[in-house]
C-alpha cells in the first residue's frame, strides 16, 4: 500500500476529521485545569510555567495521555511512508478509550469525567469527537 492509498481510506480520513477537534478539546481540557490549580495554588505567572507544570506536576498527569496521542496522530497523519490501515484503526480505538472515562477505573478516567462534567463546553467537545468516533460514551448536560 502506497502512502497515497493509505490515506484514501474512510479510517484515515476519519483520524484527519478528528485531530482539529481533538485539539480544541485538549486545549480547552487544558485551560480549565489550569483555572482549577490556579484557584488552589495561585496564579501561574508565565506559559513558560504552565508548560512545564503540564509535562511535570502530577496535578496534570491525567491530560498527558491525550497529549502523548496528539503527537502519536500527527506522526501517522504526515508520515512519509505508507500507514497500515491497522495503524490508523489502532489509533482510533485508542481515541476512543481516552474519551470514554466510564471504561476505566482509574483516577486519570475520574479526573476526565470530572472536569467535562462541570463544564458545558466541554460536554459539547467531548460529545463532538465521541460522536466522530461512534462512541457511545457521550455525557449528558451537567
Amino acid at each position: 500500500m502506497t502512502a497515497s492509498e493509505s490515506r484514501s481510506i474512510p479510517a484515515y480520513q476519519k483520524l484527519k476529521t478528528l485531530r482539529p477537534l481533538l485539539l480544541k478539546f485538549h486545549k480547552a481540557l487544558l485551560e480549565a485545569e489550569r483555572d482549577r490549580y490556579e484557584r488552589i495554588h495561585g496564579p501561574i505567572a508565565s506559559k513558560g510555567e504552565f508548560f512545564q507544570l503540564v509535562i511535570s506536576d502530577d496535578w496534570f498527569s491525567w491530560l498527558r495521555p491525550i497529549s502523548k496521542f496528539i503527537v502519536q496522530m500527527d506522526e501517522v497523519l504526515w508520515a512519509k511512508e505508507p500507514v497500515s490501515p491497522n495503524q490508523i484503526y489502532d489509533l482510533l480505538n485508542e481515541a476512543r478509550a481516552l474519551v470514554s472515562p466510564t471504561e476505566a477505573h482509574s483516577d486519570a478516567a475520574s479526573r476526565y469525567g470530572q472536569a467535562i462534567q462541570q463544564d458545558t463546553t466541554l460536554v459539547g467537545m467531548h460529545n463532538a469527537v465521541s460522536a466522530l468516533l461512534g462512541n457511545t460514551a457521550s455525557m449528558g448536560e451537567p
